[in-house]
């Protein structure tokens, strides 16, 4: 076996690999030998057969299964005995015509790309001044949360026959969906009630009942978006045979003890009370997002180190396919964004580059600081999302449990990695906090519940 370095720029290593044809002839006969015994032909008894012939009948497949063993095992001992530190498993590419080798005709020849991790320090985190933004829970507030709260809860009354349905009323539906003339699982309810511009359906659904009658049958056309769920229906242009049984108006909002009671409280006073714990709640995300940010925005700034490039490159190529997918949804292009394709490309691999910037230096502080996510909290975050996905999923006709939507989450690793990446950020975000210069600024709600970007502009301009 020869490994011969030819590139050493930066992060990137590239070592060059020839493993002889003698060589992997000789682990071929000594994995035939170790099989023989009970290898079973016709015409040979019982580990008999010669290893010419095994060779023969069996050498092409076990010599795939060699390769792949040569090439992990070298990968491994390239990585151990020049004691680097890989960003990503090695990268493979053949030189060397993979059926000639598995015949025994060719060495194994191949290159082994590897990005390292940067070597780099951590800036002193107690010395960062962060500004937190705070704003008063006022009576006003608490005040709107209530009647949002009486809109949600409110009654509905059957409405006088020939009533055409407007907007904010109740209708009472049977529907039947299809795709291509093929009604799909589903998009099918009988008695559904759904309240006109609620956004519970697809979009354009509801907006296609405006001025139906009890008895009215219709046809609903809507197009699923881009990002729907499930993959069958994403982007699909479908078609609801729907008949309306009932039209129903909504009843007055009253903000009163029974309000609190339909909610499971005793009276509006508890409920007030617990409507502005909540807001108070609220309110103390808000402003730990914006802390958040500029917390992440001072270690971005006080770190600069050569990034991996092939961990940028995975970074970027999936924020452009969600930018590309939105566009589409939109039925835009760059340039309705006032850029050129490349200036768009440009701005969003910045931004792939100070996320994974920010993702080295977070893992190194939590690292260095012991901080870990216990797995009970993965699972409760993977059970809340869970119950999110089964909440939309049922509300666009789809019949799929909490349990289930759990199950899927749990059997596939990269969605725990992604449910477990933002837990572990905040811990440490939570850690540099307390170490660092924090300082409350007091703002109105409009500013709290601002991106935190926007309301730096505005507070900086003020």
């Amino acid at each position: 076996m020869q490994i011969t370095e030819t590139v050493s720029q930066g992060l990137r290593r590239e070592y060059k690999v020839v493993i002889a044809r003698d060589d992997l002839d000789a682990r071929l006969t000594g994995r035939i030998e170790e099989m023989r015994p009970r290898v079973h032909l016709k015409g040979f008894r019982p580990g008999k057969a010669p290893v010419s012939f095994l060779k023969k009948s069996f050498g092409k497949s076990v010599m795939g299964e060699i390769v792949e063993e040569a090439v992990n095992e070298t990968s491994q001992k390239t990585v151990t005995d020049n004691s680097l530190k890989p960003a990503f498993p090695p990268r493979v590419d053949f030189g060397s015509d993979i059926e000639q080798v598995a015949e025994g005709k060719s060495d194994l020849e191949f290159t082994l790309k590897i990005d390292l991790m940067p070597d780099f320090d951590i800036a002193d985190v107690s010395k960062f001044k962060v500004e937190k933004l705070v704003s008063d829970v006022t009576e006003e507030d608490v005040t709107q949360a209530i009647e949002r709260m009486a809109e949600q809860s409110r009654s509905y009354s059957a409405a006088p026959e020939g009533t055409a349905a407007a907007d904010k009323d109740a209708v009472v539906i049977d529907f039947v969906g299809s795709v291509d003339g093929e009604e799909f699982q589903g998009g099918q309810a009988e008695d559904f009630t759904l309240v006109l511009g609620s956004g519970q359906f697809v979009p354009g659904f509801e907006e296609q009942l405006i001025g139906a009658k009890a008895g009215d049958e219709r046809t609903v056309k809507v197009t699923f978006p881009a990002d729907y769920p499930e993959p069958t229906l994403a982007g699909k242009e479908a078609s609801f045979a729907t008949k309306v049984k009932e039209i129903r108006k909504p009843d007055a909002i009253k903000i009163d003890d029974e309000l609190a009671q339909r909610v499971g409280l005793d009276s509006l006073g508890t409920l007030k009370e617990r409507v502005r714990d909540q807001l108070k709640q609220d309110f103390a995300r808000a402003g730990r997002l914006h802390m958040k940010r500029r917390i992440l925005d001072a270690l971005d700034k006080e770190h600069s180190f050569p990034l991996p490039e092939a961990m940028v490159e995975q970074e970027f190529d999936a924020i452009w396919r969600a930018v590309e997918a939105e566009l589409a949804r939109e039925g835009k292009t760059a340039a309705d964004e006032g850029k050129s394709e490349d200036e768009l490309k440009k701005e969003y691999h910045d931004i792939a580059e100070r996320r994974v910037r920010l993702g080295l230096v977070l893992a190194r502080i939590g690292e260095q600081n012991g901080i870990q996510v216990a797995p009970d909290e993965v699972n409760r975050a993977a059970a809340m999302r869970a119950r999110q996905y089964a909440m939309q999923a049922q509300m666009q006709g789809q019949s799929i449990t909490e349990q289930q939507a759990f199950q899927m989450l749990t059997q596939n690793a990269q969605a725990m990695a992604e449910i477990r990446a933002p837990i572990f950020e905040d811990k440490v975000v939570d850690f540099i906090s307390e170490l660092a210069d924090v300082t409350e600024r007091k703002v109105d709600r409009e500013t709290l519940f601002m991106d935190p970007d926007e309301a730096a502009e505005k507070l900086k301009s003020a």
